[in-house]
């Protein structure tokens, strides 16, 4: 569990030098994600992937986002509380072996690590208004433990 948070986090410092210093992505994860997760190669891997993955679907992610931000612009969103969203919903719908549940605790204490105080609460509410369209959309695709609960709130 604790080597997927490290991970996550690495995803997240990979990210914010891809969104503000518009790096090449494989050098980004030789610098980045690399030097974070060690000799781990699973960790590494995971990392990897969540990272590419975000970054290949970056407009479907956004658009998911943008639906549950009333009134706000996906751009004035604190960068970190946006990257984080970004990594949660990309783990909802392409990582079918991570629980929902998982990634949104995940993502909770990830913001509450990097970002303002408000910021668990917040990311909180955006994933699960996204989590509960993503479901009546038929979005969610978890296979064997990965199917668990729909919200936090439930």
């Amino acid at each position: 569990m604790a080597q997927r948070r490290e991970a996550r986090e690495a995803v997240l410092q990979a990210l914010y030098a891809s969104d503000v210093g518009k790096g090449q992505w494989t050098q980004i994860i030789k610098s980045v994600i690399k030097p974070k997760v060690g000799n781990d190669t699973e960790t590494f891997k995971f990392a990897e992937r969540l990272f590419l993955k975000i970054v290949n679907n970056l407009d479907e992610i956004d658009e998911v986002i943008t639906e549950h931000i009333n009134n706000w612009r996906i751009e004035r969103l604190t960068t970190i509380d946006r990257l984080v969203l970004r990594m949660a919903i990309t783990e909802f719908l392409y990582f079918e072996q991570i629980p929902t549940k998982v990634s949104m605790n995940e993502a909770i204490e990830v913001a509450k690590k990097f970002s303002t105080k408000k910021s668990g609460n917040f990311v909180n509410g955006i994933l699960d208004s996204a989590l509960k369209q993503l479901n009546e959309d038929g979005r969610i695709q978890k296979k064997g433990r990965g199917l668990i609960e729909t919200s936090l709130n439930s």
